[in-house]
């Protein structure tokens, strides 16, 4: 009985060996093919934009060509059920945001991921501010005419979402401010968009990235942030709060993960030459341009970080009195 057991542990811990031998060869060649970045966002978003910039620099850092896939649909969780169900070889990764990795877990009854088991944390890239921005026939200049307007008329006003900030964002305002609004939820934020400008929603929250070019057109009409503060992004716009809607502070980050188990060497390698790139100042700069308030740091800080954001989503969302769809 002795001897069968020593066997089979031998045999067990010669496979284990086999196992962590492959496991270091891969991450040693890695990488030798193209790698494929998986979005939970449609083209034109705020993350699709600000990921292109960063991975034509990505490519030329590793030497292979990165591809962008956009799964929108479903809150994200396409996208993000798929990369958690793809081997942990480096080669398809998720560049995602609080969507899928803090508010979903309270927004949907039926979650076909894990935002913590089933992803390495790679390194987050910065944060996308959200702005508040109706349609030039709403009758308001500013969030107080706003506030007065739909309490005037309770039930007229409505708006548009593409992705978990833009949903939180509304109600938190219809909620905080006591205002009877429609919620109109589309896939992803360009339709959205298209549809307050063509007045058929009357306002919506949006990436600055998305939204400041048709406010710069006269298309829409913005009136503020949802940090807590001034963005240096957009400093002529007031803060949510600081334009009279209490407890407000909501805010878009972003973060590049991988399939739960990646060896440690490729995590390494991936986190600092995505450190690399967004520190530096030119970069920074476009990104800014771009509406992203562009930082880094260690995989370990951005596994903290999201246990954290999980916290604090649950909160925003009951709160502003959210139930699961």
């Amino acid at each position: 009985m002795l001897s069968s057991l020593l066997r089979v542990l031998r045999t067990a811990g010669a496979a284990a060996l086999c196992l962590a031998a492959a496991s270091a060869a891969q991450a040693d060649n890695w990488p030798s093919r193209n790698i494929t970045l998986v979005l939970p966002f449609a083209a034109g978003s705020g993350t699709d934009t600000t990921t292109r910039l960063i991975s034509q620099h990505l490519s030329q850092a590793l030497g292979v060509g990165i591809v962008i896939e956009n799964k929108a649909g479903a809150n994200g969780m396409i996208a993000a059920t798929y990369v958690a169900r793809s081997a942990p070889d480096g080669y398809t990764l998720l560049v995602t945001t609080n969507t899928t990795h803090s508010a979903n877990p309270y927004l949907l009854k039926s979650l076909t991921y894990d935002p913590v088991k089933d992803f390495t944390p790679i390194a987050r890239t910065g944060d996308l501010p959200f702005m508040l921005v109706i349609h030039p026939d709403v009758p308001a200049k500013t969030v107080g005419e706003l506030v007065a307007y739909g309490r005037a008329t309770p039930g007229k006003l409505s708006y548009a979402s593409g992705s978990s900030s833009a949903i939180v964002s509304g109600a938190t305002f219809a909620h905080n401010a006591g205002l009877d609004l429609l919620h109109v939820p589309y896939k992803s934020s360009p339709p959205a968009l298209n549809d307050v400008m063509g007045g058929r929603v009357s306002m919506m929250f949006v990436d600055i990235l998305t939204g400041l070019p048709h406010v710069q057109g006269n298309a829409l009409r913005a009136l503020a942030v949802t940090t807590k503060d001034r963005t240096p992004l957009i400093p002529s716009l007031p803060s949510m709060q600081e334009a009279g809607v209490p407890d407000f502070d909501i805010s878009s980050w972003q973060g590049y993960f991988g399939p739960a188990g990646m060896p440690k060497e490729i995590v390494t390698r991936l986190n600092a030459e995505i450190r690399k790139i967004v520190e530096k100042p030119e970069i920074k700069a476009q990104l800014a341009t771009l509406g992203m308030d562009a930082f880094s740091g260690t995989p370990e800080e951005l596994g903290t970080f999201v246990n954290e954001q999980l916290v604090l989503w649950e909160r925003l969302i009951r709160d502003a009195g959210i139930e699961k769809q």
